[in-house]
């Protein structure tokens, strides 16, 4: 992340490395956006929702970013921060997700899985490493 000069290349990066990191089915990249969370890139084995924008409060990227942690969820349809409806169109089953930006998320991360999964404390952690990398990345630009 050091290399990066611009949002892009962080978001660049991101979707290039995050999914083998996180040893993923897919990644997503998320800005807010004017109360809403704007899913600006992604790397997976379907489509999520690229391009598209949801209310902060309607989404868990939203969730993750307005309570400032991480949400590691194993089985994303027993879960009612989930949009149930959005996520039923695509392979996701499982997913951590993680704020970035701080003390005050201006973006946030996802890692999803096909299948239903537990998390293990590593596993967090790697997705929230990841974040935290990309925290300080857009800290550093915005400087």
């Amino acid at each position: 992340m050091g290399a990066a000069r611009s949002l892009e290349d962080i978001v660049a990066i991101v979707r290039s490395t995050a999914r083998s990191v996180c040893s993923a089915d897919g990644v997503a990249f998320v800005l807010r956006d004017n109360g809403k969370c704007h899913y600006i890139e992604e790397d997976a084995i379907g489509p999520l929702w690229k391009g598209q924008k949801f209310p902060m409060e309607a989404c868990i990227s939203g969730w993750c970013m307005l309570n400032r942690t991480t949400a590691a969820i194993e089985d994303i349809f027993v879960d009612d921060r989930i949009p149930h409806d959005v996520y039923r169109k695509t392979f996701v089953k499982s997913l951590v997700m993680v704020p970035v930006g701080g003390a005050s998320p201006v973006a946030a991360m996802g890692a999803y899985w096909r299948d239903k999964r537990a998390f293990n404390e590593e596993d967090v952690k790697v997705v929230e490493a990841l974040g935290n990398a990309v925290s300080g990345a857009m800290q550093r630009l915005a400087a």
